[in-house]
């Protein structure tokens, strides 16, 4: 079910200039402006009026700013505890103000719109239900509050009476995910939006079809939540936590990082989880996706081993032994083995990063010393990471050199293979051109004979197939 925020203080009075003015656009003689959006799975037309912009409420509810709205852990709590006290409607203003994955900073695109409502004017109406809560459009008003003031007329249509907050969010939802929509939701809303639904009981296939995506994205999107939400926990160090914006600028990585873990899973879940945290470890530091790629179940234990520093091996080897200790089962008075050896290694590494970007994120709120002992532990452990990407890279494009040239005669036998199916349909059909046949096998003859050389120069002791083609061309000496 959505979560319901109760009605704002001048709900009544807001229903009573809403329905005067509605009132007022069916008695008169014009041309009436109209809004047309799905209602409850139907077009609905609806009124578009005028309202100060200075009676209307922002969305509590709106997906745009979801993530981003627990940044401050207190104006948080107050939103939590009263959306609609000025505070809070404060608070939430500004969040539609500034870039997602930072709200220090004013978002470009809202400078943008700015400037576009002073010199165009409003062009779209905004969307209200009867007690004036903005469930589309909210940006807009954050705009023309900041240009014009309290008392601005803004165009708004406004929805059915019944209108109730499930209907709500299904609304801005598809208004948001209409193509003449500008702005997007950041990458963390839209994966809580598709958590709302999920937890509404919507099918997959439904939400799919809302964000034009597929089953198994949506999939995709709740794996990716689900370890997010894990990151978040396991971060907690002295009372701080970093929020889900910090993940916001990872969605590529967090894409590739599950599809690697699907296909590692399938073959072995131990090094799927040994794949998942070491490339974690990579991501909190800041390392591209191209970087990323070169990180394997193998990596740690192969390149990074070597390029830790000895603290920090330290630090990851107790946090091991402290896990093969066993999980405790609440109530049974049993034990179970924990993670292996490995994946501990791999976690302790995860959390050590994980516990230094909170420390370095409190800033001015923790000891001088302490920040800057957590910022030296991060570019040490980066360095390293470096270090180890870089021989991970080195080996894989040596592996790739050495596997281009099997990896091209695959091809070319996939192409031959191909070439007797059509020959066997060419038969049946008799239209075959012979005489451009002939020419092509002479061809091949020429690239077989070039193939039979350069291999025999290459390959020191040939094995049952260079002896062959050795001795099918003639180049056997």
């Amino acid at each position: 079910m959505a979560m319901e925020y109760g009605l704002p203080p001048r709900a009544e009075e807001n229903r009573s200039i809403v329905r005067g003015r509605l009132a007022e656009s069916a008695a008169g003689s014009g041309t009436r402006e109209t809004f047309t959006v799905e209602w409850r799975g139907k077009p609905e037309h609806l009124e578009v009026i005028e309202m100060q912009v200075g009676d209307l409420y922002y969305n509590p509810a709106t997906h745009r700013i979801r993530a981003q709205a627990g940044h401050d852990p207190e104006k948080s709590a107050a939103l939590q505890a009263d959306s609609w006290s000025t505070e809070s409607q404060t608070y939430l203003g500004r969040l539609l103000q500034v870039v997602p994955h930072d709200p220090a900073r004013t978002d470009p695109e809202f400078d943008e719109l700015l400037t576009s409502l002073k010199d165009f004017g409003q062009t779209d109406p905004g969307l209200i239900t009867h007690e004036g809560i903005l469930v589309n459009g909210n940006t807009r008003r954050a705009a023309l509050l900041k240009l014009h003031g309290p008392t601005y007329p803004m165009r708004v249509a406004v929805l059915p009476p019944s209108c109730d907050w499930r209907d709500i969010a299904a609304i801005e939802l598809s208004l948001q995910l209409r193509k003449e929509h500008r702005r997007d939701y950041s990458y963390i809303n839209r994966l809580l939006a598709v958590e709302e639904l999920v937890e509404q009981g919507t099918p997959l296939a439904a939400i799919a079809a809302t964000f034009r995506t597929t089953a198994a994205r949506v999939r995709q999107d709740q794996w990716v939540l689900s370890l997010i939400r894990q990151l978040v926990k396991r971060s907690e160090t002295s009372g701080e936590r970093l929020s889900l914006v910090a993940f916001e600028e990872q969605a590529e990585k967090f894409r590739e990082l599950h599809r690697a873990y699907e296909k590692q899973y399938s073959a072995n879940p131990e090094r799927a989880d040994l794949l998942v945290e070491n490339r974690l470890a990579a991501m909190l530091l800041g390392f591209a996706k191209t970087d990323v790629r070169f990180i394997d179940a193998a990596f740690r234990d192969t390149y990074l081993s070597k390029t830790l520093p000895a603290g920090i091996v330290t630090a990851s080897a107790t946090a091991t032994a402290t896990a093969q200790e066993g999980v405790a089962i609440p109530g049974l008075g049993r034990a179970v083995q924990g993670p292996s050896q490995a994946v501990s290694a791999a976690k302790a590494l995860t959390d050590t990063v994980l516990h230094a970007r909170v420390v370095i994120q409190a800033g001015s709120s923790a000891p001088a010393e302490v920040v800057t002992a957590a910022q030296d532990e991060v570019k040490r452990m980066h360095k390293a990471m470096d270090e180890a990407i870089t021989d991970a890279g080195r080996d894989a494009r040596i592996t790739k050199r050495k596997q281009a040239a099997p990896a091209r005669l695959a091809d070319a036998n996939r192409s031959i293979e191909q070439c007797v199916t059509d020959l066997v349909l060419s038969r049946s059909q008799r239209s075959l051109d012979e005489e451009a046949f002939d020419d092509a096998i002479v061809e091949l003859r020429k690239r077989l004979e070039k193939l039979a050389i350069e291999a025999r120069r290459t390959v020191g002791e040939p094995g049952d197939g260079l002896s062959w083609l050795l001795d099918a061309t003639g180049k056997a000496r």
